[in-house]
């Protein structure tokens, strides 16, 4: 297992045993034998907001890095992801807004797969990547205006 996975996996289970996590960046550098940035990294690539993670840092001798995990109850995901999605979004972020869908059961991985298929930029080729990103939120909406009865 890679350096950055392993990390991953120790702020999961440190997620699972207590709801969140709280980490001093130094000290989980030093237990895992790597740089304070690999921290950084982990964080910002395996936890990131549009898989429905919050970080939370502060500064300073006693600063700390929290991470939880928000709760989408089912009345109030279409309006949050509908938010989130904005003008345009690209291929990974739309693509992880889904599997964050599948993995709380708003959606099947049927319907997962026909989103990421409907959303990709192989679906979307031949159009510049402004333009791509564009058609992908309006596609990507559509899909969960038409769930949205699951959604809700």
């Amino acid at each position: 297992m890679s350096v950055s996975g392993m990390i991953a996996e120790m702020i999961l289970e440190m997620m699972e045993q207590t709801g969140g996590a709280e980490i001093q960046r130094n000290l989980l550098a030093q237990q895992v034998g790597c740089v304070p940035s690999q921290i950084n990294y982990v964080i910002a690539s395996r936890f990131p907001p549009e898989l429905g993670y919050i970080v939370e840092s502060r500064r300073g001798g006693g600063g700390y890095i929290r991470i939880r995990r928000v709760r989408m109850e089912s009345g109030t995901a279409l309006p949050q992801l509908l938010g989130h999605i904005g003008e345009r979004i690209d291929e990974t972020t739309c693509h992880a807004h889904i599997m964050n869908l599948a993995d709380r059961d708003f959606i099947g991985g049927e319907a997962a797969a026909l989103f990421r298929a409907a959303t990709s930029d192989t679906a979307l080729r031949g159009m510049n990547a402004a333009t791509r990103d564009q058609l992908r939120a309006a596609v990507f909406k559509q899909l969960l205006l038409a769930m949205q009865d699951r959604l809700r």
